[in-house]
C-alpha cells in the first residue's frame, strides 16, 4: 500500500502545485487513500521531496533531481558488497559482506527489476522472492552480470 501511495504522491506533485502537507493529504484522500498528516509527513521524508519555487513565488513540493551518476553509484554499491548469488526454487539468496545487505537490497529495490516480488535483508544476506523458479534463474543471471 505504501508503494502505491508513494507513486500517487509523485504523480500528484508532478501534475499539480502542492504547497502544504494538508493539501497533499486532501489530494490523496480524493484518490482513495486513507491518510493522516503524520503519514504524509513521513512519506515526504521517505521520498526526500523538496520545495522549489512555483508560479507566483509560492514554494511547492517536487521530487529531487537524481544525479546523472546515480545508477553508477548504485552499481558500485552492489558490486562492492555482493560476493555470492544463488537461487533455490523461487528465492534468490544473495550473500554480502557484513553490514552491507540492507544497502545492496535498497539498490535492488531502486533498480525495479521485474523479476523481484520483494526483498528481505539481514546483516549479510538478502532474500529476493520471485514468482517462480524461472524468474529466480533470470534474476540470478542479471545480478551476476551487474557484478
Amino acid at each position: 500500500m505504501k508503494q502505491k501511495r508513494h507513486a500517487a504522491i509523485l504523480d500528484v506533485i508532478a501534475h499539480q502545485e502542492i504547497v502544504t502537507q494538508e493539501e497533499l493529504a486532501t489530494r490523496l484522500r480524493q484518490n482513495g487513500f486513507q491518510v493522516t498528516q503524520a503519514t504524509v509527513s513521513r512519506d515526504i521524508k521517505e521520498l526526500k521531496l523538496t520545495k522549489i519555487p512555483g508560479e507566483g513565488g509560492v514554494y511547492k513540493y517536487a521530487q529531487p533531481k537524481t544525479p546523472a551518476n546515480a545508477p553508477n553509484r548504485q552499481l558500485l554499491i552492489l558490486s562492492r558488497s555482493v560476493y555470492s548469488v544463488n537461487f533455490a526454487q523461487n528465492i534468490v539468496v544473495i550473500k554480502t559482506h557484513a553490514g552491507m545487505a540492507q544497502a545492496a537490497a535498497a539498490v535492488l529495490d531502486a533498480l525495479s527489476m521485474k523479476e523481484i516480488v520483494g526483498t528481505l535483508a539481514g546483516d549479510d544476506t538478502i532474500f529476493c522472492v520471485t514468482k517462480d523458479e524461472s524468474s529466480a534463474m533470470q534474476l540470478t543471471g542479471r545480478i551476476k552480470s551487474l557484478l
